[in-house]
């Protein structure tokens, strides 16, 4: 009987937010009524650096609900940000990242919220256990990449000086080329079953939107064989002599050539 009042208790706080029966749900305008708003954030900061993530969320929610123009409130918000992300559950770290930015458009640390908003896209992205071993993003659904890097090229754009501008960048570089190699290999995906017209597509856009990538000769290479394979000889020729000249002494300009 007890072990059915514990999983009954169980599944009905999963199912609703708010229940008194089960013991853990507790409504954040109720936690911690007794304590002061400098309390509330000073013990969720000392949960923080003890890595108690979950204490340091609960209070940090509820100076959020008790105390909403406090003076240590939009603080605790970017504290919930962290919390939830050195966690691992991203998708609330993105959130909570999104809301601060829609709240606070002008605070002196928004561009901390781009900058995690940012890194909890890009973890999205990953399972725990690709989070181990290494994987190629290239293969996966890349909507959160896409996300990720327009958050860090946000951060880039609007707060160019910032301490979190560096470290963007370096993850823009880094996204911008496993975006051009995910349509890379859709594009050699195309030509092998003998969809040129879509290979040479696929390998244009690789040409036209990431520019300096390493991935863009690779992709020559596909758009001279596919125009090949439609005897479009003249496009044929434009993007051999486009190779030709960027990439002279290389062997792309051999692999263009074979069948």
């Amino acid at each position: 009987m007890k072990l059915f009042n514990y999983i009954k208790c169980i599944t009905i706080s999963l199912g609703i937010s708010l229940l008194s029966g089960c013991a853990g749900v507790t409504d954040p305008a109720e936690t911690y009524k007794g304590e002061s708003a400098d309390t509330i954030f000073k013990r969720g900061e000392s949960a923080l650096r003890d890595r108690s993530y979950q204490e340091a969320i609960k209070r940090f929610e509820a100076l959020d609900v008790q105390y909403p123009l406090g003076r240590n409130t939009q603080i605790s918000q970017l504290h919930i940000i962290y919390a939830y992300y050195m966690r691992g559950d991203y998708a609330l770290a993105e959130t909570a990242a999104d809301r601060f930015i829609h709240a606070h458009p002008t605070d002196l640390h928004v561009d901390y919220a781009y900058y995690m908003r940012g890194l909890s896209n890009y973890y999205q992205n990953l399972g725990i256990f690709e989070r181990i071993f290494t994987i190629n993003l290239a293969t996966r659904d890349l909507n959160q990449i896409k996300k990720s890097y327009d958050d860090f090229a946000e951060l880039v754009a609007s707060f160019p000086n910032s301490y979190y501008a560096p470290a963007a960048y370096q993850y823009m570089i880094y996204l911008r080329n496993v975006l051009a190699e995910h349509e890379l290999q859709v594009a050699q995906y195309y030509y092998r079953r003998g969809a040129y017209v879509a290979s040479a597509n696929r390998a244009t856009l690789v040409i036209r939107h990431y520019q300096g990538s390493p991935l863009v000769p690779e992709a020559l290479v596909i758009m001279v064989k596919s125009y090949r394979a439609l005897h479009l000889t003249q496009d044929e020729q434009d993007a051999y002599n486009v190779l030709l000249y960027n990439y002279p002494d290389s062997d792309y300009i051999k692999k263009a050539m074979e069948a």
